[in-house]
């Protein structure tokens, strides 16, 4: 145990309070129920990740907290045949599982009993279609909720996991309808949450002139973290964000032929690149050490306003998140890496699942959800772009959006300091027994 991990703890003697700088000065009268319905429940699916803060202690940005939502009911869609714990989680903490997503939002009766639900579609058996898309059911899920819903005549904050859906229609309902419905509704990656290396903030209203955003894993699934990393920095740039016009995506030497021709900067990439590896950046067309070949791949954007960035995958990694940009009349790259904590990716739903509760008891999401409409555009544009082989006009994309100042949900890294060196817990609750 580390000194710093063993101090919170001591200094505990009451668990700590919910992080007042997200929470409305009137507290709620009693805990917001939850419901959470989910694809599958297994170690480090994202439904364990994001459900054990919400059921055991957790740590965000150094402090030991609690939740201030309680889980009242699960749905399982699937049963994992790779070590399901759905019935052993429900189990230990007394949660029933129903049978229908209507039966965990109405806790067997017939009005909605919750108030909020967390959507987690992400991980299980699911096809994929000619496109490449992983079908996940986000929006039969959603469709689901908002019945009991609307029947009750009651709209309770939804969170919605990573991007909203495969399916560009969907998704825009699905944000639609929460507009319609004043539905309080939050989605998207945890990745923006991590901890900057080295700190990198992006002013209000200031002038970029151009930015990338790096990944190392597949198409689609970690295309979409990429440019919620890339999105949750470049909608703070002068005017806010207008939308997409055009995307193209290219591959292998097209992707470096377009490079030299000045559609995007290989001087950035390597900047970004910096941030992670220091002054040994690997050569971007080459094979990373330690890493297996993979393809590098990317996505040229043009927004509305004239703004250009690009995301791309380099090199072979589920730790990777890299981020740099330039602004205008300065010749100086600024580049960060989202470092996300000592147990890989499970770390950030410590910060996602921090800012999920503030969104559900505030009613109020910590950022748009308009970040995440854009973002699951643009998810179905890299798949669009590759089928055709060319670059797609994305009229659709015309998505204005004011930028939300999100701090007070995100890591600054005391959280990875005091976990650095513990073994990594399988069981729901990292901070168990600590």
């Amino acid at each position: 145990m580390t000194k710093l991990l063993r101090r919170d703890f001591l200094n505990a003697a009451a668990v700590l309070p919910f992080a007042t700088a997200t929470l409305s000065a009137a507290q709620p009268a009693r805990r917001p129920r939850v419901a959470a319905v989910y694809t599958v429940f297994r170690f480090r699916s994202h439904a364990h990740n994001i459900i054990e803060n919400f059921l055991t202690p957790y740590l965000f940005n150094g402090k030991r907290l609690e939740s201030p939502c309680e889980v009242v009911s699960f749905y399982a869609d699937q049963r994992s045949p790779e070590g399901d714990t759905t019935d052993e989680v429900a189990r230990r903490f007394k949660i029933p599982v129903h049978r229908t997503i209507e039966g965990a939002l109405t806790l067997g009766g017939r009005e909605l009993a919750v108030d909020a639900v967390l959507l987690i579609g992400e991980h299980g058996e699911y096809p994929h279609n000619r496109l490449g898309q992983h079908e996940y059911p986000r929006k039969r899920f959603f469709d689901e909720i908002v019945a009991v819903m609307r029947r009750s005549n009651r709209y309770v904050p939804i969170f919605n996991d990573k991007h909203l859906s495969y399916q560009w229609t969907w998704a825009r309902q699905m944000h639609d309808f929460c507009q319609e419905h004043n539905a309080p509704f939050m989605a998207g990656s945890s990745v923006p949450l991590a901890q900057r290396r080295p700190a990198l903030e992006i002013p209000a209203n200031a002038a970029i002139e151009e930015a990338v955003s790096i990944h190392a894993g597949g198409v689609e699934s970690y295309d979409f973290h990429a440019l919620e990393v890339l999105q949750s920095m470049v909608e703070f740039r002068r005017g806010g964000e207008t939308g997409v016009s055009s995307v193209e995506f290219l591959a292998g030497d097209r992707l470096f032929d377009a490079a030299r021709r000045g559609r995007w900067s290989l001087r950035l990439a390597e900047a970004a690149m910096g941030a992670e590896f220091a002054k040994d950046v690997p050569n971007l067309r080459q094979p990373i050490r330690n890493e297996r070949a993979a393809e590098p791949h990317g996505l040229l954007i043009t927004y509305r306003d004239g703004f250009r960035a690009t995301m791309l995958k380099i090199g072979a990694s589920s730790n990777r998140w890299n981020f740099a940009c330039k602004f205008a009349n300065d010749d100086r790259l600024h580049a960060t890496r989202f470092y996300n904590g000592p147990y890989g990716n499970r770390c950030l739903f410590m910060g996602l699942s921090h800012a999920i509760q503030a969104h559900f008891v505030n009613r109020r999401s910590p950022y748009p959800v308009e970040r995440t409409l854009l973002t699951t555009g643009l998810t179905d544009a890299v798949v669009r772009s590759r089928a055709a082989g060319a670059g797609i006009e994305t009229p659709h994309l015309d998505i204005r959006y004011a930028p939300r100042d999100f701090r007070a949900v995100r890591e600054m890294g005391e959280s990875w300091r005091a976990l650095e060196g513990q073994a990594e817990r399988r069981v729901v609750g990292m901070l168990a027994d600590r």
